[in-house]
């Protein structure tokens, strides 16, 4: 039986389900975008100053017209901008990666008409029957769906992974909207070719929208780290998930952020155990979990265990891949730039010409992101400013128009990963001999 609490919170906001519709918001975006930019013409010229578009375009009012837009329509549409803000923000222009920012925090849901429609249909008319005392409001929610909390008929504590209605048929012709709409804008820089990048997410977001294939990925993490104690992993209930709902057993935990107030020892503990988690993903299963938001992490005070939540961008490596990128990290540990030039070129990298600046930046590139790898002995990430380091080598790089090409989308989906565990050791001050973790899978 649903819980008939009324919720009057603001992010309640109906998704719009048809393509027409979901055109329609792409339409009003544009057309705000470009009042935006017309007042901001206007203001400029009043002021006496230089009309420049980029100044015109990217205005704080622009932003969160288009962060807010994307974030309604969620879907494939929010997912783009999240993928463009964490994975090519090295080659945009840092107010574009600004607004796409915003959307890996938002937090809207459906509201409850919508809600209840989406379960009538995976359930049928008698789904308030199946589900004893059902959240309507969700404990989270994200670009693809909603989490909510109820009893299962056999009494166990479950939740619902709700997936918005019209996100699965309207992939494709989403991301290709958003494209459009950042090119026509002049938001993406012309020179970048975002295209095999856009091909791959609208491939990567139809598995997400499968929720069985989520189900599938869920239980061989759960078979894998079954009998290791540092980590928790959700069960499926295969008899009440169906393609749009993913029914599974309720973990509760603080958020993984919260272990900044712990000992050094226990901080430095977790992040060590997901850090080499990631290592066995890659170089071992061939299958990472390659969304780092911080959600998707948990901590149990109680024993000490990490949760893992949200397996829908669990994505399959090909051997080819893992074997060059093994070498790409051999050759980065030894500094040997001919050998990380010709891995790099083998995953995919626009590399440049030899002996040129703009090949040196790029090395220079990998081998400051590959730092705590790199560095003997235990890397301090809450002391480190690699990251400030790494914005302003990636300005430097961003000069070199003419090489600019999207990343290896495999090469892309792992580094999302991989900055994202090096962010979150920073964001809980952690100390990880990442070196020595790293050399049980090198030559």
């Amino acid at each position: 039986m649903a819980s008939n609490k009324k919720d009057k919170d603001d992010r309640q906001k109906a998704i719009p389900t048809s393509r027409v519709g979901r055109l329609a918001r792409v339409a009003r975006m544009a057309g705000g975008v470009a009042g935006g930019m017309l007042a901001e013409g206007t203001r400029q010229l009043r002021a006496g100053k230089r009309l420049r578009a980029r100044d015109m375009l990217l205005t704080p009012a622009n932003a969160r017209r288009v962060a807010d837009q994307l974030a309604t329509m969620r879907g494939a549409a929010m997912k783009v901008g999240q993928i463009l803000s964490m994975d090519t923000g090295d080659f945009l222009p840092r107010e574009l990666a600004d607004i796409l920012a915003r959307l890996r925090s938002d937090a809207r849901y459906m509201p409850s008409q919508q809600l209840r429609k989406v379960m009538l249909d995976a359930y049928g008319p008698e789904w308030e029957e199946l589900f004893y005392d059902f959240e309507m409001k969700p404990l989270a929610a994200a670009s693809i769906g909603q989490v909510h909390r109820t009893i299962a008929p056999d009494g166990r504590e479950i939740v619902l992974k709700v997936q918005y209605p019209g996100v699965a048929s309207t992939i494709d012709s989403d991301v290709d909207n958003i494209a459009t709409l950042l090119r026509m804008s002049g938001l993406l820089p012309a020179e970048l070719d975002i295209q095999p990048l856009l091909n791959d997410a609208k491939h990567q977001l139809k598995d997400e929208a499968d929720y069985h294939k989520e189900a599938k990925f869920l239980q061989a993490f759960g078979d894998l780290l079954r009998d290791d104690e540092r980590f928790l992993v959700p069960e499926v209930l295969p008899d009440l998930t169906r393609r749009t709902v993913l029914a599974m057993t309720y973990v509760s935990g603080k958020p993984i952020e919260t272990i900044v107030e712990l000992p050094q020892q226990e901080r430095d503990r977790v992040m060590t155990a997901l850090i080499e988690l990631m290592f066995l993903e890659l170089f071992e299963l061939r299958m990472v979990q390659t969304d780092p938001n911080f959600a998707n992490y948990q901590y149990r005070s109680g024993s000490g265990e990490i949760v893992l939540l949200d397996f829908g961008a669990t994505r399959r490596f090909k051997a080819s891949f893992v074997n060059n990128y093994r070498k790409l990290l051999a050759a980065a540990m030894a500094q040997d730039e001919g050998k990380l030039v010709a891995a790099a070129e083998r995953i995919g990298y626009a590399m440049g010409d030899q002996d040129s600046e703009y090949r040196a930046l790029v090395l220079e590139l990998f081998l400051l992101a590959l730092e705590p790898l790199r560095h003997e002995g235990v890397y301090d990430f809450g002391r480190s400013d690699m990251a400030k380091r790494m914005s302003q080598l990636a300005e430097e790089v961003a000069d070199y128009r003419d090489f600019w090409r999207a990343p290896p989308t495999d090469a892309m989906y792992f580094h999302r990963k991989l900055g994202g565990m090096f962010l979150l050791a920073s964001r809980v001050k952690s100390r990880v001999d990442v070196h020595e973790l790293i050399k049980r899978w090198l030559p």
